[in-house]
């Protein structure tokens, strides 16, 4: 009966101990967040009484991750991505290798063989995207500055997180003395193989998707059926997103990012908004039950000082390495501050990639319960870390030429 009625189970426990717990949290003047994250532990396998699937909940979670960043493709413009792309495009790639490598030193202090410092370092270096842009949204920084470069940055995190989740099996088989075939050759070719499927898919996207899918939604909107419309809109933002994902080995996030950039600016984009927002909500907050399903909080009794170590090279070491970068690119103080600590917690990339290493054998699961247990902690803390931003300066009026500002 369990296994017939999983989906439906897992939904019922998961949204209505969100409601529940995220209501108490909104009262007690917390982030809704904290209680979608108690919710999830609640229905979780470290919990007792009820549990969820949790493979199912990770699935659905995935669904919040492709409406969201559909949704963003909605409203960002190309010509706001290209505007900062001299920021965001060195800084996201010189600070996710940083982040790795702080991560990857303390993986060696904690005396962690070298391969799972490694995957520890860049497990850690990965922001959550789902977890910023709802921060952005919740703030109305999305079309700032700092939005513009935030989700410029973490596009290119997600582009780099795909490259290393093709190139970590090749890399732990070509440092076992078993398969002599692997070379360094042939790890260039996967990486090779994949960059030129992902510029192929954004190609292809741009330049095809952005004249037929503004048409296609004409042509739905013509039926003047509002189901028809809804159903359109997320029949294209999940088929883009598995399209990139099947054939072009690209993520889903980047997918539906795309394939929201290609209708944005068409005269039914803002009602496409519109009618995926609800969606959009509902399976965002699945994505953080998720999260609070996965963790076990037997690992803060066993290992309290390894978590919080990881926790503040998550929420320090990347925030400061990001303000640092920031500054040192000449951006002003209030968009470093809201990047910094928007990039202070990790999610859903993180947790690809730690259970990557679980398969390859290559990571224990008490490693991997401690990125699990760092990922709730910093996504919980992470909108308190919002709220310290200060207000954005307000620019002063120019004078007209020959007048003065009293």
């Amino acid at each position: 009966m369990e296994d017939k009625y999983a989906l439906i189970t897992t939904l019922v426990g998961a949204i209505v101990l969100a409601f529940v717990f995220g209501f108490i949290a909104q009262r007690l003047r917390l982030s809704p967040i904290v209680g979608y994250l108690v919710a999830g532990f609640l229905v979780g396998p470290y919990s007792p009484g009820f549990t969820a699937d949790v493979e199912l909940a990770l699935q659905l979670s995935e669904i919040g991750v492709i409406l969201l960043m559909f949704g963003v493709g909605l409203k960002i413009s190309v010509d706001d991505i290209w505007s900062v792309r001299w920021v965001a495009v060195p800084g996201s790639i010189v600070h996710t290798l940083l982040s790795a490598v702080l991560g990857a030193l303390v993986g060696i202090t904690l005396d962690l063989p070298l391969m799972e410092s490694v995957i520890l370092g860049i497990s850690v270096s990965i922001a959550s995207t789902i977890v910023f842009l709802r921060a952005l949204e919740d703030r109305k920084l999305l079309k700032t500055e700092a939005g513009r470069i935030g989700v410029s940055w973490l596009l290119i995190e997600d582009l780099l997180i795909v490259l290393a989740i093709v190139v970590l099996p090749a890399l732990v088989w070509s440092l076992s003395a078993e398969d002599a075939n692997i070379s360094p050759l042939r790890i260039a070719g996967a990486l090779g193989v994949t960059l030129a499927k992902i510029v192929g898919f954004v190609a292809l996207i741009m330049v095809v998707g952005a004249r037929f899918f503004p048409w296609l939604i004409i042509q739905i909107a013509h039926t003047k059926s509002r189901e028809l419309l809804s159903l359109g809109t997320l029949a294209l933002a999940l088929g883009v997103a598995w399209a990139a994902y099947f054939w072009f080995d690209a993520s889903f996030a980047l997918g539906a990012f795309l394939g929201g950039l290609a209708l944005n600016g068409t005269k039914f984009s803002h009602k496409v908004a519109e009618d995926s927002l609800p969606l959009r909500d509902t399976f965002a907050v699945l994505f953080f039950v998720a999260v609070g399903m996965l963790f076990d909080p037997g690992v803060l009794l066993r290992q309290p000082w390894m978590v919080a170590t990881i926790v503040l090279v998550v929420i320090f070491g990347k925030a400061g390495l990001a303000y640092l970068l920031m500054r040192a690119m000449k951006q002003p103080p209030h968009a470093s501050v809201v990047l910094a600590l928007g990039l202070a917690q990790i999610g859903e990339f993180s947790f690809v990639l730690a259970g990557l290493g679980l398969q390859l054998d290559v990571m224990s699961r008490e490693t991997y319960n401690l990125i699990l247990a760092a990922a709730l902690i910093s996504i919980a803390v992470n909108p308190f870390l919002l709220r310290l931003t200060p207000e954005a300066p307000v620019a002063k009026p120019q004078p007209a030429p020959g007048e003065s500002i009293a």
